[in-house]
């Protein structure tokens, strides 16, 4: 009688387990996922490094320099999303945009690319959005991923990071992440 319960027990704490994080309660379609890697690389941090005040809510707000390497010749676009997993009402998105040519391998600090589209962030606004952490917290991770595609996605300027892994699916060449921290 006491495996049967000891059991339950366990089942019981490993289905609240799974379903912690996430969007807050919300539907979220997984990150897509490539046999390639893109080595997704910034001359302002190191991988697991601090994201420097200039480019969170704190300083000027601009998004860090990236650089891109491993991106397949064949790649139609690329796109950049900026989400932080451990905002207190589930994954906060700072930014997202598409329509990055392949070519375009590099960006610079706070750059706005011809040709890509900036979507609307979880400050409701259009563009990048700088970490900002609540006060106190304990710093948070703030994961830049990088996608190629094997064709141009066809989105509304209002797509949501959701509706864009949508349209990744069977769609991504290769992808890479680059993860900062950043506490206040």
């Amino acid at each position: 009688m006491r495996p049967r319960i000891v059991i339950v027990a366990v089942a019981a704490v490993l289905g609240s387990v799974a379903g912690c994080g996430g969007d807050g309660g919300g539907s979220r379609v997984p990150a897509p996922s490539a046999s390639q890697r893109i080595a997704v690389t910034s001359t302002a941090f190191a991988q697991g490094g601090t994201v420097p005040r200039r480019y969170t809510c704190d300083g000027e707000g601009v998004s860090p320099p990236l650089a891109f390497a491993g991106v397949p010749a064949n790649a139609a676009e690329l796109v950049v999303l900026l989400e932080d997993p451990d905002a207190p009402n589930g994954t906060f998105t700072h930014w997202l945009m598409w329509g990055v040519p392949p070519h375009d391998t590099r960006l610079t600090a706070g750059s706005a690319l011809r040709g890509a589209t900036e979507g609307r962030n979880g400050f409701k606004k259009i563009g990048y959005g700088g970490p900002c952490p609540p006060q106190g917290a304990e710093p948070h991770h703030y994961v830049f991923s990088v996608y190629a595609t094997d064709q141009k996605l066809a989105l509304a300027t209002d797509a949501s990071p959701d509706d864009v892994r949508h349209a990744l699916t069977g769609h991504t060449l290769a992808s890479g992440t680059l993860t900062g921290r950043y506490g206040r």
